[in-house]
């Protein structure tokens, strides 16, 4: 068992499996060293955890879970892409959205579930560069989309 897969054990995460993309897009793209991710929703077995905005039909805690689901079903496209996830030598950037409620302005503490994740995951090497905007809808309601970069060791 890798090295990473280990640590998701440890945190009771098991990474979903990637399915087919039902738009025209792909979920991962790799240049050189570099993996960018599309932008990942918080679906467990193709369903939303929640839905609606956050600060009205979600507390920030709910807003926090559906980050982490968004980076769990991030990692699992990265796995897919570069094979082994202890392959990732840094998390770079994340760019997140949170499906807002007028007035709400805590994006960045919805994003914390997320971005701590990465660093219960990978330690220093999952600190990231971020964005944390708000947006007044996102696709199909979902109350957080992220992307995320980042580089991978060679094979």
């Amino acid at each position: 068992m890798s090295r990473i897969e280990q640590r998701l054990q440890e945190l009771g995460i098991t990474l979903p499996e990637v399915g087919e993309p039902k738009f025209s897009y792909i979920p991962s793209r790799q240049t050189g060293n570099l993996v960018y991710t599309s932008g990942m929703d918080c679906r467990v077995d193709g369903v939303l955890i929640y839905e609606g905005k956050v600060g009205s039909d979600l507390t920030i805690e709910q807003g926090q879970e559906c980050a982490r689901q968004c980076i769990i079903n991030a990692l699992a496209v990265i796995k897919k892409q570069v094979g082994n996830l202890d392959r990732v030598k840094q998390v770079v950037k994340m760019l997140a959205f949170v499906n807002s409620a007028p007035g709400f302005a805590d994006q960045p503490y919805v994003i914390n579930g997320a971005s701590n994740l990465l660093i219960d995951i990978f330690g220093d090497a999952g600190r990231h560069a971020r964005s944390a905007i708000g947006t007044s809808d996102l696709p199909f309601h979902t109350p957080v989309e992220i992307e995320i970069i980042v580089e991978v060791e060679d094979n």
